[in-house]
């Protein structure tokens, strides 16, 4: 496969970027948390956020953060208390049992990097991690005007 057509870079970014969350995933589905929720949980720790604002910082939709905060408080990681601010909102607090379960999902995601960049030798490793940031801070920082655009994955800061 070349590298310099579009659609191969596509294709390679797809298909790795697959690849990293499905084993991520898996590894996170061990300890009993997903990736949406270890994100919700991350953005919601020690914050002060809004459900609403979590929602908008993960990049899911009110619906999906709904039922991602049932679940949550359910298995006891996240409960909902109301907004000292606005009493129509509801703050998301991370409880002591949600701090550990991040705890450990995080030391899941560091272990999973570490596997993943350490089959690379290390200058490519670098190289590969630095020309992503550029990409996504420049180039790639903000989704062309598309009139059916694909549908948005909302993994954006799960793995980050």
């Amino acid at each position: 496969m070349g590298t310099t057509g579009c659609t191969d870079l596509m294709m390679l970014l797809h298909r790795t970027g697959h690849a990293l969350e499905t084993e991520l995933t898996a590894r996170l589905a061990e300890i009993g948390l997903t990736p949406r929720a270890r994100c919700v949980l991350s953005s919601a720790l020690d914050a002060g956020r809004t459900q609403s604002e979590i929602a908008e910082h993960v990049g899911i939709d009110k619906t999906t953060m709904v039922v991602t905060m049932d679940a949550m408080e359910l298995a006891g990681y996240a409960e909902r208390k109301p907004s000292p601010t606005d009493r129509r909102a509801r703050v998301v607090a991370v409880t002591d049992l949600g701090r550990e379960i991040l705890v450990k999902a995080d030391q899941v995601v560091a272990d999973v990097y570490e596997s993943v960049l350490g089959s690379l030798p290390g200058d490519e490793r670098d190289g590969l991690v630095k020309g992503l940031t550029t990409l996504m801070e420049g180039r790639l920082s903000a989704p062309m005007p598309c009139e059916k655009p694909p549908r948005k994955r909302a993994l954006r800061h799960a793995v980050g």
